[in-house]
């Protein structure tokens, strides 16, 4: 079960663990599921930024990053939460950090390399704020190729060190770039994964604006248009990295090679050699299971609802396993059996279905090969209402996201508290759904077919999780990121799943407060573990890290604490039980500086319009330091459920956006919003920390 925070200090008090009720001894079969009484969610970070991906290391510290460019680490050890490193990146639409790995040799002989993929900065235009009514971060939808050459940047696969508990920008080895259209929406995310070989996997969307196209497929021809409505030009493109599966070898010092086969041969005119799977749209997430040798990929759906005979069928989820090189069909084919229908933009007048068993690009913006690899059939796909094939996966949005393979070891079951998932789970895919908020498992048969669905933990609140990751000690990493908007969410947190059959013992739920929680050094402070608690009635031993540092400063239950220094301190409790279960929660302590305190003024919550409308906003912030308007940020978002897509960010304290069309869309049925997320940091210094404060309102559309 989620946990619900008991708030002391509404905002600042973090609790970091959910119990599950009685406890069933009986130990389950590999035939047989176990009881969900038999595990437990404990949360590891409760205030995870925006969060994106994460890794779990051998010595089970996890990182996890956040779009804005933050790279978090959990020590359990401590149960400490600090920030390993901060890059500068580039944030327009869905722009940022996107993933972390780590080498798959990681902790052996030296080897420390952490993985990234992200948006530097570049020189992409941004906007400037003495211009309230343009905004210069925006690429144009019609032009000039010089109009738009300006907007063209890269997401960059590199490597860091990890040093300790921090990442070594300074290491940094560029392994590869993959072009992006900047400054106009969508799908340039990303995940990494190595095979049992050590060959990289990365997963690139489309980069493609969806909102133009009726929901259907994006193939935008029109001569002057921005090429982002066209996705023949990345998807469809052999000679094109976006909207693939890359496989390379990293190098000792950077770069890369190319394995032997990916889908075209190193040399192949007008192909790029590094292409494994190609016509994917969003493959947001994927997993490599280096016991049977399989990818596993779940690839996002366009928006249609319904089908049309004129322009195609609806919207399709898709997760398929993938053991060779292939073509899975977008921009032309939904599956091998679901053609778009062609489309010309500038009559507005449908061609012929595409032909799924020999597809061909025509589009002026293609750069590689005419006639394309045949489309393959995914194994699984789906759409917004019940699935004739799968009626397990239920009906509701489409996030499809590819979960890992369980590899059960009985070594992790042993020693006092032992965490490991049972056999049952051995083998089986897992695949969660970001729209939907549950975790599915997939059973395959002995000749790699989907012979069934299951659920779960169906009871177990899984919050538009974004990540599962298995982790050295055989428990369930899960990284959720809640109901929201490109902002961090009340509900999202970085947690792990234990099964404690094995002993039946509980983790404590530990609970923390304090008073107070801000002012100026030295400032003393009253710390209290009020609430907390242990199922089994345990004599619980405490831990108080208080001042940013691994050493312990205090065993009271309650103690008193004076900060000395200016600073943001995240003052840890760690409760643990005899048998040496543990778990943590934390609180905010601002010395010296107070978080700034934003308000959109204008728009206003509620507020109706219609999309296309120009929207002016006015942001109020208050803070002890003189305010930067120039540094005040608003992103307008098209909500779409609880989900968004960033459309441009504004710069200032006012200005105007224009809102997007989405084309094809009904705003009331489909669940269609306006969101505007106002930030601001402030500049910290001289021992003080840049704190950010943020708002938030939800437009109403109207007819």
């Amino acid at each position: 079960m989620k946990r619900r925070l008991a708030l002391a200090i509404a905002g600042l008090t973090t609790t970091a663990l959910i119990a599950t009720p009685t406890i069933s001894m009986a130990e389950p079969g590999a035939t047989s599921a176990p009881p969900e009484s038999n595990f437990q969610k404990v949360t590891l970070n409760d205030h995870p930024g925006e969060p994106m991906d994460l890794a779990v290391l051998p010595d089970s510290r996890v990182l996890h990053v956040t779009r804005a460019g933050e790279v978090w680490l959990h020590d359990p050890t401590t149960g400490r939460n600090t920030v390993a490193a901060t890059l500068d990146v580039y944030r327009h639409d869905e722009e940022g950090l996107q993933n972390v790995a780590i080498d798959p040799n990681f902790g052996k002989a030296g080897n420390n390399w952490v993985y990234l993929y992200y948006s530097p900065p570049m020189n992409t235009p941004v906007d400037d704020p003495s211009t309230p009514n343009v905004n210069e971060g925006d690429a144009p939808e019609w032009g000039t190729a010089a109009d738009f050459a300006k907007f063209k940047g890269a997401l960059r696969l590199s490597r860091f060190r990890l040093v300790k508990d921090k990442l070594d920008l300074s290491t940094e080895q560029q392994i590869i770039d993959v072009p992006v259209d900047r400054g106009i929406c969508c799908h340039v995310g990303g995940d990494i994964v190595f095979d049992s070989k050590g060959n990289l996997y990365l997963s690139t969307g489309d980069d493609s604006n969806p909102f133009a196209s009726g929901g259907y497929t994006p193939i935008d021809e029109r001569p002057g248009r921005n090429p982002a409505f066209d996705a023949q030009r990345t998807s469809g493109n052999t000679n094109d990295l976006r909207g693939k599966i890359l496989r390379i070898k990293v190098g000792a010092n950077g770069g890369y090679a190319i394995p032997d086969g990916n889908l075209f041969p190193k040399g192949a005119p007008r192909t790029r050699p590094e292409i494994y799977l190609m016509g994917l749209r969003n493959p947001f997430r994927i997993e490599f299971n280096r016991q049977a040798n399989e990818l596993y990929v779940a690839d996002y759906s366009p928006d249609a609802g319904q089908a049309d005979p004129k322009r195609g069928p609806a919207g399709q989820g898709k997760w398929l396993v993938a053991r060779k090189a292939g073509n899975y069909g977008w921009p032309y084919c939904a599956t091998a059996q679901l053609p778009y229908v062609d489309y010309d933009f500038a009559a507005g007048q449908s061609g012929q279905p595409f032909n799924c068993a020999a597809p061909v690009n025509e589009s002026p913006h293609n750069t590689g090969l005419r006639q394309l690899p045949p489309v393959q059939q995914p194994d699984v796909w789906y759409g917004y209402g019940p699935s004739a094939q799968f009626p397990e996966l239920g009906t509701g949005g489409i996030g499809p996201m590819a979960g890992p393979a369980y590899q059960f070891d009985p070594r992790a079951t042993r020693g006092r508290a032992p965490v490991a998932w049972p056999a049952y789970y051995e083998g089986k895919p897992l695949f969660h759904e970001w729209t939907r908020d549950y975790v599915k498992a997939f059973k395959l048969n002995s000749s790699g077919r989907l012979s069934g669905i299951e659920p779960v933990l169906p009871s177990f609140i899984f919050d538009n999780p974004m990540d599962l990751e298995f982790g050295p000690d055989g428990a369930l990493y899960v990284l959720e990121y809640g109901d929201g908007f490109f902002s961090e969410n009340p509900d999202a947190q970085l947690a792990r799943i234990d099964y404690i059959g094995w002993t039946g013992n509980h983790t404590p739920e530990p609970h923390v407060s304090a008073t107070p929680t801000n002012g100026l050094a030295p400032l003393t402070v009253t710390f209290s573990s009020g609430g907390t608690t242990d199922a089994d009635g345990d004599r619980l031993r405490y831990e108080w890290y208080l001042d940013n540092d691994n050493k312990v400063d205090s065993r009271d239950a309650n103690p008193t604490f004076t900060f000395r220094q200016n600073g943001l301190y995240s003052a840890t409790l760690k409760v643990t039980d005899r048998n040496g279960r543990s778990a943590s929660a934390s609180v905010r302590i601002v010395v010296g500086n107070a978080q700034p305190v934003v308000k959109l003024v204008k728009p206003v919550a509620g507020q109706a319009f219609k999309f296309g409308d120009a929207v002016q906003f006015e942001v109020q912030a208050t803070d002890d330091q003189p305010v930067d308007c120039a540094k005040v940020s608003v992103t307008y978002i098209l909500g779409h459920d609880t989900h968004g897509h960033p459309q441009t960010t504004a710069n200032g304290c006012t200005g105007t956006i224009q809102t997007t069309v989405p084309s094809g869309h009904d705003p009331a049925k489909d669940h269609l919003t306006a969101v505007f997320v106002a930030s601001y940091t402030d500049a910290g210094g001289n021992g003080l920390p840049a704190l950010t404060g943020t708002d938030q309102v939800v437009l109403t559309p109207t007819a």
